[in-house]
């Protein structure tokens, strides 16, 4: 797949072109990549197909623009606020669990997800663009707040191993259960008792003196 092209500054925020993306989103979500027609696009977004091209593009275009759409979302602040004590932390890591979990376990979110892992053979893109723009992003960003809490004296332990024990205390087998539909999205209640649980179990393990 070739790299798409940016759209313009003013297509860009166009209601219309949302709309494309929406469209090409569900077709492709419901029939697959390869069986999905930028016709059926068109008539599903109430557009012509010169319409279509001119907002978004071809269609490998349009998977990209899709991806990259949804996977935004899975993007937290590059700079997440500097934990000085132990409660700032655990404050800041029930934020960034808090939002992972309202955003991941979007049923659309979780569409996508199912997308990629059905599509991985024939358009490996669909993964790929999801990984890094979207978990490695955000993982990236909770690596590098867990870095500076471990240089202010609040953690011991490898950052990015940390961060992969937080993220699985987090979710534990929620994600499989959510790509297997035999559990529903967590309530709000739900997401601040596992955001809760997950951050008092990692710190809980990660005190300022435990042996590294």
């Amino acid at each position: 797949m070739t790299a798409s092209k940016q759209p313009r500054p003013d297509a860009a925020e166009s209601p219309v072109r949302e709309r494309i993306l929406e469209a090409a989103l569900a077709a492709f979500v419901e029939s697959g990549y390869s069986e999905t027609s930028t016709l059926r696009i068109a008539t599903r977004a109430r557009v012509s197909k010169r319409e279509l091209y001119a907002l978004v593009g071809k269609k490998q275009e349009m998977l990209i623009a899709c991806i990259t759409e949804r996977a935004g979302k899975l993007r937290l602040p590059a700079h997440m606020p500097m934990p000085r004590d132990r409660a700032t932390l655990a404050a800041v890591l029930a934020d960034f669990g808090a939002q992972m979990l309202r955003e991941v376990s979007d049923p659309a979110t979780i569409a996508v997800f199912r997308f990629a892992i059905a599509e991985a053979e024939r358009v490996p893109e669909v993964a790929h663009a999801l990984d890094s723009i979207g978990r490695a992003a955000s993982r990236t960003a909770l690596r590098d707040m867990l870095a500076k809490a471990r240089q202010a004296g609040l953690l011991s332990g490898s950052p990015a191993e940390m961060a992969e024990q937080f993220m699985a205390l987090l979710w534990g087998d929620l994600m499989m259960s959510l790509l297997l539909r035999v559990a529903e999205r967590p309530s709000p209640r739900e997401i601040k008792r596992r955001t809760h649980n997950a951050t008092a179990a990692f710190l809980a393990f990660h005190t300022p003196d435990r042996a590294e």
